[in-house]
């Protein structure tokens, strides 16, 4: 794009204060990145093209480790409480019963309660220093479990866990949207949320390895949490200290490549980042189909991962596999999500209009494992174990949903409601899947499985929705276009459009990405 017109509506920009990720405020143009934009005019589309690849290699042995290593180490501590239980953890809080389900369920309320706050937030406050400070905060909490004498001690360090929690994810989408560009997102994504199965994977060795420490002054559920919480503080620190909130403030690019790099985001039409908050952007989000048809996948994958995350250890103990072995069988769980979730990010990556597609049939594959673990004899327990490993791919369809909209949804406003909507409605569902695993219908927990096959069935309708509603809008403008007596240039218009902060449904040369 030639950005003459934006040039004209930001004005003169001093490029050593855009440096320093100030806004640029001149007339109606207050995006962060406008600055360095309007310089990159001095830039060829071969030059950012040649140097372009540079930069993104750059970005990714710069980024992706540090968002990686973060989401291994963050969600080792959403797993804790799962192995915790596999030891004595129940039995010395008095955890007796739905107890220990409100326990599980109470970390939801304190994420539903910060949700839709912290995006809000994230929008106003330089990015990685927000996660930064919610990393070390959350570490200072998981360490604190060890004083944990009683019931209601634990509900209350759980819920506290929650709200530091809320900041994590909404943090990693906003800066993968920030550096890449939107055919490079699904599978970045990918990446760094099959992080997960790593995490389960390293949780269940050092909950196997932690589980043999008798004779220590600690149990081995505190040891869990004390180590966890250290790891945690380490990461938080170096993530504070090594990542940049923005491609203007990433001191490993030079100037010239920060120009590149901004030029390259463009692409995405939503801008780099906007501080001002605009009411009307927020309420958009209430009839917007594609939003409202990934708040409710967001409610069925909060309820399946609600219900998988917290009962993984208690449904394998049921399948006739004592407490330390039930631990240790969770590895395949991770080795199957660290596998799964980047095919299904290579495939939304390189195979065009294919993420709602991907959505739906990625669903079909834990939908059978729960068929598995409803019909199948308790006699054949390898057989349950193998089905149960099936449902950690719940992390596939959690990513390609959190693409869809960093993708599709532009306004800056609106992209921070619509993802505080999404994570306070999965955190609603993360409630009620913790839930709905009762005790007395252990091991087979009938009524746990229907909802987990109803919330699949429910993802697997909504996606097709989302696919056929955003096709339809993008047909509907390309046929405007075609029938325009404007030159055909919805794209140049598009970034220009997302510089100015409007919105997918305001700008009428926003493509959706299917």
């Amino acid at each position: 794009m030639n950005p003459q017109d934006l040039k004209h509506q930001v004005g003169k920009v001093d490029p050593t204060e855009e440096a320093k990720d100030k806004d640029v405020a001149l007339g109606e143009v207050r995006d962060i990145g406008a600055g360095l934009y309007v310089e990159a005019e001095q830039l060829t589309a071969e030059e950012v093209e040649l140097e372009g690849g540079k930069v993104l290699r750059i970005l990714d042995w710069r980024l992706m480790p540090i968002l990686y290593v973060t989401y291994v180490i963050q969600f080792l501590d959403k797993l804790s409480l799962n192995y915790a239980s596999a030891y004595t953890f129940k039995a010395d809080l008095g955890l007796e019963g739905q107890r220990y389900s409100w326990v599980a369920a109470i970390f939801n309320f304190g994420y539903l309660f910060w949700a839709i706050p912290s995006n809000l937030l994230l929008q106003k406050l330089p990015v990685a220093k927000y996660m930064g400070c919610m990393l070390l905060l959350w570490s200072v909490i998981v360490i604190a479990h060890i004083g944990a004498t009683n019931y209601a001690g634990i509900l209350v360090l759980r819920f506290l866990l929650g709200m530091a929690e809320a900041g994590v994810s909404p943090c990693m989408m906003v800066l993968t949207s920030m550096f890449y560009k939107r055919s490079e997102q699904p599978l970045r994504m990918a990446i760094w949320l099959s992080a997960n199965g790593m995490a389960t994977i390293v949780g269940a060795l050092l909950g196997f390895g932690l589980g043999h420490t008798h004779d220590g002054a600690l149990q081995s559920w505190k040891l869990i949490f004390l180590t966890i919480g250290l790891l945690n503080f380490v990461s938080g620190a170096v993530f504070l200290w090594l990542m940049p909130d923005s491609p203007s403030s990433a001191r490993f690019l030079t100037h010239r490549q920060r120009l590149v790099a901004v030029r390259r985001v463009a692409e995405n039409m939503i801008g780099v980042k906007t501080r001002e908050i605009k009411p009307r952007q927020a309420l958009e989000c209430l009839y917007d189909v594609k939003v409202l048809c990934c708040a409710g996948i967001g409610i069925a994958c909060g309820v399946i991962n609600g219900g998988v995350s917290n009962f993984a250890s208690s449904l394998i103990e049921g399948f006739g596999f004592s407490g330390i072995y039930a631990t240790i069988l969770q590895l395949p769980l991770g080795a199957i999500e660290a596998i799964i979730v980047p095919i299904c990010g290579l495939v939304a990556t390189f195979v065009p209009n294919s993420r709602c597609i991907v959505l739906a049939v990625v669903c079909l594959i834990p939908f059978g494992g729960l068929l598995g673990i409803r019909f199948t004899s308790l006699d054949h327990r390898w057989t349950l174990v193998g089905c149960a490993w099936l449902q950690y791919v719940v992390g596939a369809p959690v990513i390609v949903c959190w693409n869809i909209l960093s993708t599709n949804v532009a306004g800056h406003t609106k992209r921070a409601f619509a993802s505080g909507i999404w994570f306070t409605v999965y955190a609603g569902g993360n409630v009620a899947g913790a839930n709905i695993f009762f005790a007395r219908e252990a091991p087979r927990y009938k009524s746990a499985l229907t909802g987990l096959l109803v919330c699949y069935a429910g993802i697997f309708v909504l996606s097709a929705l989302a696919y056929v509603g955003m096709r339809w809008v993008n047909s509907q403008r390309n046929a405007a276009l075609a029938t325009s007596e404007e030159p055909d240039d919805h794209n140049s218009q598009a970034i220009l459009d997302g510089f100015k902060d409007m919105t997918d449904m305001e700008s009428k040369n926003f493509r959706y990405a299917l």
